[in-house]
């Protein structure tokens, strides 16, 4: 009698796979999927480009930032920079190196300059002092102002808040260049 029950439950898992394996190949004759040659959400700047597609687009322009330094908010930029950068970054004086390095004293201090940071390469190879309109190009995509860059930060894109943190960064950097003269 035992042999029976066993025999009935194996019987059952074998009927039971028969009928979803002809189940599923009934499905694929009636339903064709056609697969989107690209994906139909996109979330920030982390889309996936196919090979195949053609190279991307000139890198946005970038609004120069100089004539609003004059009004821009010392205290919103600290507010900014505590609430984005913060996590990664010091900015008193001395301060320790983080996952980026202490940004006391960065305005008109060159690219890679903090001692015992391991820059990415492509921030070791720009020759040039932090200044107001190159430090908003990177605030506004890192990626794009150093393709290869290390830092996972994906921007500030609003203009205002960008001079906002600069003019915060500037009042921290004793060797930053005076403002140039609006026109």
């Amino acid at each position: 009698m035992a042999n029976m029950e066993v025999n009935k439950a194996f019987s059952a898992v074998l009927v039971a796979g028969i009928a979803f394996m002809v189940t599923g190949l009934v499905g694929q004759q009636l339903v064709h999927v056609e697969r989107p040659h690209e994906s139909a959400i996109q979330i920030g700047d982390v889309a996936a480009v196919a090979p195949t597609q053609a190279p991307a687009a000139e890198a946005p322009k970038v609004e120069p930032i100089t004539p609003l330094l004059a009004s821009a908010n010392v205290q919103n930029g600290q507010t900014l920079a505590q609430r984005l950068c913060a996590s990664c970054h010091s900015f008193n004086e001395g301060g320790r190196n983080g996952v980026g390095p202490n940004l006391h004293g960065i305005i008109g201090a060159p690219h890679g300059h903090v001692e015992g940071f391991s820059y990415s390469a492509a921030l070791k190879g720009k020759n040039e002092p932090w200044g107001y309109e190159n430090m908003s190009a990177w605030l506004l995509k890192p990626n794009t102002y150093a393709p290869g860059t290390r830092m996972a930060f994906a921007g500030i894109s609003s203009t205002q808040q960008r001079a906002d943190v600069i003019a915060y960064l500037r009042s921290i950097s004793p060797k930053a260049p005076e403002l140039p003269q609006p026109q």
